[in-house]
């Protein structure tokens, strides 16, 4: 075994451990920190899925770092350019050095009596355990487990004659050239692979069990693109480009909250307007309202022309059964299939599924509501970084990071050691901390393990990044929902 102790330990190297340890550098000099990576390489998300077309759901102006702009002027970037994105920034600042690769954090246990974060961790090259230490512990490992994704069975699978695959797990030698494909889903995941996988592929279906809204955005952004014509220098265009896309993010959430009939219209209008008359609306005409789901978005319209095009088409019912050379629904269609790709969601976890314990109890993070959507109640020195489930990831992630710093030198300042979020019984409410509001299934499915928030500030969580903004990074640290205790004195290096 080995053990080392630094003052922060961060798990996670995607975009947003990276994001956490880039603040530290910029903001706290002088603080040691490691990163824990359970992957050989930086990128998280972003280098553990392959499959084909693999791009943001979001513009990368705001789903890229508020402190190093995305160059590019594609919209909706792919994702071997966001992961060379976090990559180059974590070489930026120095980052790099102080990442473990190929470490699988196993179990994490706060001890009051020390004043310490205890985090075993398994080397997966050598089977070896290794123990580190940390006055804060960061989990930015988002909320997804990267072993399984959600999966359902389908009866009939195993007298399938043809591959199955789910798209967190892609085939490297995966051939579909000429081959018929249906792709179970109508996320974010399914409308990129039905495009991407048409140019090859002898017909693409997207099979769904309902519709959902999808929306257009330009495959290049064209002001910026016309800035750049007119030599206008990259920051000032970094700089209002993010500022204009905040705006149109939550506009079009709050119009779709207030006017929901009539962005319905809208929305619908604007498929319409680009399917073509041999595609059937009703597959592009959703049950709920506008952003009770996750709005998907296409760049130029990509989905919309392979089905005008014919090289892909729309099914929607519920699957019966697998049969040997495909897929029947209940409604007796039959679909021939010689891939099937299972984009039926993700599976939600917490910390990277690692344990927490706090003075030998085990942690359920579900019964722990959230402060300023950063620090879990009752816990010390425990910071977790989520982003938005309506808006860009990466905006509140920037946020949550920007904010921990100012902790830490709050607490440097002051000669304080710990930090606890304390909530009374009349803060606490049951509604997970992604919301009730949407209704997508990991949503629902991450209730089980989600911490819960609040019911009003600084536990309610707003989704907002205005408000969020002013929260974070411009109120008072000080605040009577937090306890700080310990007094700072050298620590000797274990």
């Amino acid at each position: 075994m080995t053990q080392r102790h630094v003052d922060v330990l961060i798990l996670g190297a995607g975009l947003s451990g990276i994001g956490a340890a880039c603040h530290l550098t910029r903001q706290n000099p002088g603080t040691s920190y490691t990163v824990l990576e359970r992957r050989s390489r930086i990128g998280g998300t972003w280098d553990l899925f392959r499959y084909p077309g693999v791009r943001s759901d979001s513009d990368m102006y705001t789903f890229g770092y508020r402190f190093r702009p995305w160059r590019g002027t594609k919209t909706l970037a792919d994702g071997p350019s966001i992961r060379r994105y976090v990559r180059e920034t974590a070489e930026e600042y120095g980052v790099t050095g102080h990442i473990r690769f190929g470490r699988r954090a196993v179990r994490a246990s706060w001890s009051s009596e020390a004043g310490v974060w205890t985090v075993e961790a398994v080397d997966e090259a050598t089977g070896e355990t290794e123990i580190r230490t940390a006055d804060f512990l960061v989990n930015a490992t988002g909320y997804y487990d990267y072993d399984r994704g959600h999966r359902p069975e389908f009866p009939g699978e195993e007298r399938f004659g043809g591959t199955v695959v789910h798209p967190q797990h892609w085939p490297e030698d995966l051939d579909h050239r000429g081959k018929r494909v249906v792709v179970i889903g109508s996320g974010a995941t399914a409308v990129t692979l039905v495009p991407a996988m048409a140019g090859e592929a002898a017909h693409v279906t997207m099979l769904q069990r309902s519709p959902g809204y999808v929306m257009t955005l330009p495959e290049h952004d064209p002001v910026s693109v016309l800035l750049r014509k007119a030599g206008v220098p990259e920051g000032p265009v970094h700089r209002f480009g993010r500022t204009r896309n905040i705006a149109l993010q939550r506009g079009l959430y709050a119009a779709c909250r207030a006017a929901p009939g009539v962005m319905r219209k809208v929305l619908l209008a604007g498929v319409r307007a680009q399917v073509g008359r041999k595609v059937d609306m009703r597959h592009f005409t959703p049950s709920y309202k506008p952003w009770d789901q996750r709005l998907c978005v296409v760049p130029g319209g990509d989905l919309f022309k392979v089905l005008r095009e014919g090289r892909a088409s729309v099914a929607t019912g519920a699957v019966e059964t697998f049969t040997e050379t495909g897929v029947r629904l209940t409604s007796g269609e039959e679909i021939p299939a010689d891939v099937v790709v299972t984009a039926t969601g993700l599976r939600v976890q917490i910390a990277g599924g690692a344990e927490l314990e706090v003075d030998g109890r085990k942690v359920t993070t579900r019964d722990h509501v959230v402060y300023r959507g950063v620090l879990l109640d009752g816990i010390p020195n425990l910071a977790i970084i989520l982003g938005y489930t309506n808006a860009s990831w990466t905006l509140k992630a920037d946020l949550a990071a920007d904010w921990f710093s100012r902790l830490l030198a709050y607490m440097r300042s002051t000669g304080h050691t710990r930090v606890t979020a304390v909530a009374t019984a009349q803060d606490r409410a049951a509604e997970s901390a992604m919301g009730d509001s949407l209704t997508s299934g990991y949503i629902r499915r991450g209730d089980a393990v989600m911490p819960r928030q609040g019911t009003r500030a600084p536990w309610k969580i707003f989704n907002n990044y205005y408000r969020d903004r002013r929260a974070l990074e411009r109120s008072p640290i000080e605040d009577p929902a937090l306890r700080f205790d310990g007094a700072s004195a050298p620590r000797t290096t274990p």
